[in-house]
């Protein structure tokens, strides 16, 4: 039953103070494995082994050191969930969009959809914006809560700080480009792995919260057609239980890419970024019931 609290706890201080603004382990963790990829990741030699070594370097030590200190008090599992957690701040940054489109400030709107996707936004109209922002309420939702919670409950705080760790890391290293093809593989087959229930999970339930046959449907006949094995799930089965169409045109790193449509309905507006937020507070409100509720299974 000590994992309840922890959650409930971690959740509570997510919910009052989010990120903190300074100091975040996870920038300094950010900025090691700049360093680190600058000296193993060579243009002309660079390998699988390479991005390998490096992960095992990264992220290793630091689980090791966190199943080290969880055992001395739950409080250190308390504060490592917390600075796992991202759904306060997701929830800001989509916001701070919405007051952008709503001052009709084109510019601050591209601007600050910016800091949560990873295409570019310079030439964005408010529609590619508000698509772009409810694509990442969805996505990130899946990773900064749903993943999080899921493997503190399944390993703790050494499987949390792993999966967070990874996580970063994918988001740095896990692109399909000249520099990251070989060196960032094994990052991301093993994100993939790390998020393939969670994602599924986070899946079924933004169905159960929203339109759930059209979020089913969408889910199982749209989902394979994108790119990602876990986001395809998790942004086709969004975008059926709200009733819109994501994906569409996006340009990444100077290439415009035509991506798959996902979900079924209009294109999203102003108003569907805060829909998105409420499908995913909705979905945390199941998963505490569904946690609290099968507490006594829990550690």
């Amino acid at each position: 039953m000590i994992t309840v609290w922890i959650i409930l706890g971690a959740l509570l201080l997510d919910t009052l103070l989010g990120e903190p603004r300074r100091w975040h382990p996870l920038v300094g963790f950010g900025r090691l494995a700049e360093w680190l990829e600058s000296r193993l990741n060579r243009p002309a030699g660079s390998s699988r082994l390479h991005g390998l070594v490096a992960l095992l370097l990264l992220v290793l030590p630091l689980i090791l050191m966190a199943q080290w200190l969880d055992q001395l008090t739950p409080i250190i599992g308390l504060l490592l969930l917390y600075l796992a957690l991202g759904g306060r701040s997701l929830m800001e940054h989509a916001r701070q969009v919405i007051n952008a489109l709503q001052a009709q400030d084109l510019a601050l709107s591209r601007q600050r959809v910016g800091w949560i996707v990873s295409r570019e936004t310079n030439r964005m109209q408010p529609p590619d914006v508000a698509r772009a922002t409810v694509e990442s309420v969805l996505e990130n939702g899946s990773d900064a809560i749903f993943g999080t919670l899921f493997w503190f409950l399944i390993a703790g705080a050494p499987g949390v700080v792993g999966y967070r760790l990874v996580n970063t890391l994918d988001a740095m290293w896990g692109y399909r480009n000249a520099r990251f093809q070989r060196f960032g593989w094994a990052v991301a087959r093993l994100d993939d792995l790390l998020n393939w229930l969670p994602a599924r999970l986070t899946a079924f339930s933004y169905a159960t919260v929203g339109s759930f046959q059209q979020a089913l449907y969408c889910w199982f006949t749209q989902a394979r057609q994108w790119d990602s094995p876990n986001a395809g799930p998790v942004m086709a089965a969004g975008a059926g239980a709200l009733g819109i169409q994501l994906g569409g045109h996006a340009t990444y790193h100077g290439k415009r890419h035509q991506r798959p449509t996902l979900g079924s309905g209009a294109a999203p507006g102003r108003e569907d970024i805060e829909r998105a937020i409420t499908l995913v507070r909705n979905s945390l409100w199941l998963w505490i019931v569904v946690i609290v509720a099968g507490g006594w299974l829990l550690a």
